[in-house]
């Protein structure tokens, strides 16, 4: 294990300890990819549907 490697493993273990709760095995056990996941912001909630009076009266502007 090359140093540089070693400090980075380090401090992003330290990162998802301290943030997200994780204990070393189960840092060691996820992805890259898990661990970028996980430490993404949170997705804002997504736009509510329109009704379906919303909906008529796209249609019928729609259609004249």
């Amino acid at each position: 294990m090359s140093p540089s490697f070693g400090e980075h493993a380090l401090a992003l273990f330290a990162v998802a300890a301290r943030h997200l709760g994780w204990r070393p095995d189960v840092f060691w056990a996820a992805t890259p990819c898990e661990l970028a996941a996980a430490l993404r912001p949170p997705l804002p909630p997504a736009a509510s549907g329109i009704d379906r009076a919303a909906l008529q009266r796209l249609m019928e502007n729609d259609h004249g």
